[in-house]
């Protein structure tokens, strides 16, 4: 019988194990159109911290004893829907489960068709809905052009490394924002211009100044909060913040920080935007094939840190929500 990770009880502040449990339930019998996917990889995001408090959100709460929600790629492994037969690999928004049913109306749902040679789990990260977050967030929504500065928070996370490396191939200069000397040097490493360790720096501001001495054309935020705050002074005028995020309040989200420099969006006519990348479904296939050009020339490098083992989940996605992870956090089931 297949296992299944559930909301045993809400968290407050970061998430520990002690919240999740492992239970073993039937798989249901599908419907119409439904297939049973085994999943492979499961993907460890920041978002989900925000399904497991009891409010709305874009997708509604975890319930108390349901599994938690999440990103997965996986098998097909029964099917009652012909565009899906068994053995096709499918990514999707599904649940913390060894086996799951899925409609083919699932959110993100889309099959996976791997280059030969090329790591599954990479398909959960820069060549999959990661890279396609940081592809969608800066060319759709940013409009980053060449010649300009993106600034990037949680530049050395799944999407913040993905985001910085795609706006160096679009010509920008690039600054990230990150929190340990070993993620910033993970970001030079990949190609930054420069690194912001904002834990052992005295003054951001004059620290962003310093490495963008013309101001900020995009700023693609992860964080929110106090960070969002010392950069929107330092937009250039027209510039577009590009809001992916805001890890700063999920943990806290009853009492999220009160940002008190909006009045700069008037004052630089800063068009700041927030998106779900499922939401451009018009440009995910050019997204897709510029991301596995990218990467089969080798000018997009994922950065992953990769788990082992179903039971590994509640510590890999705690990891994460802690601060410790560089790159993108997968679990391989």
């Amino acid at each position: 019988m297949p296992r299944h990770i559930i909301l045993a009880s809400r968290p407050t502040g970061v998430p520990t194990s002690d919240i999740f449990e492992i239970v073993d339930r039937p798989t249901p019998a599908i419907g119409a159109g439904d297939m049973v996917v085994r999943p492979r990889i499961i993907s460890m995001d920041p978002a989900i911290r925000g399904f497991l408090d009891d409010r709305p959100s874009y997708l509604p709460p975890v319930a108390l004893g349901a599994p938690v929600n999440g990103m997965s790629l996986g098998e097909v492994i029964a099917s009652d829907n012909p565009a899906y037969p068994p053995g096709t690999l499918v990514r999707a928004f599904g649940t913390w489960s060894e086996e799951l049913v899925l409609g083919a109306d699932a959110l993100g749902l889309d099959v996976v068709k791997p280059a030969p040679g090329v790591d599954l789990a990479h398909y959960m990260g820069a060549l999959g809905p990661v890279g396609l977050t940081a592809w969608v967030g800066l060319d759709t929504i940013g409009a980053a052009k060449a010649g300009e500065t993106v600034l990037i928070s949680a530049a050395a996370g799944a999407t913040g490394s993905c985001v910085g490396q795609i706006a160096k191939i679009k010509g920008c200069r690039v600054i990230g924002l990150v929190g340990s000397a070993d993620k910033a040097a993970a970001i030079i490493a990949l190609g930054f211009d420069a690194a912001i360790n904002y834990r052992v720096t005295p003054d951001l501001a004059a620290a962003v100044r310093a490495a963008a001495p013309d101001g900020v054309d995009v700023y693609f935020d992860n964080v929110g909060g106090e960070t969002l705050e010392t950069v929107l002074p330092l937009m250039r005028p027209h510039g577009r913040v590009v809001v992916c995020g805001m890890i700063g309040d999920y943990n806290d989200a009853d009492r999220p920080y009160g940002v008190k420099t909006l009045w700069q969006l008037v004052v630089n006519r800063i068009t700041m935007r927030g998106f779900l990348t499922y939401d451009h479904p018009e440009v995910l296939a050019r997204a897709q094939s510029d991301l596995d050009a990218w990467f089969a020339d080798g000018r997009l490098v994922p950065l992953t840190n990769i788990w082992d083992g179903f039971d590994a989940i509640p510590a890999a996605f705690v990891a994460l929500m802690s601060g410790r992870t560089i790159g993108k956090t997968l679990v391989r089931v």
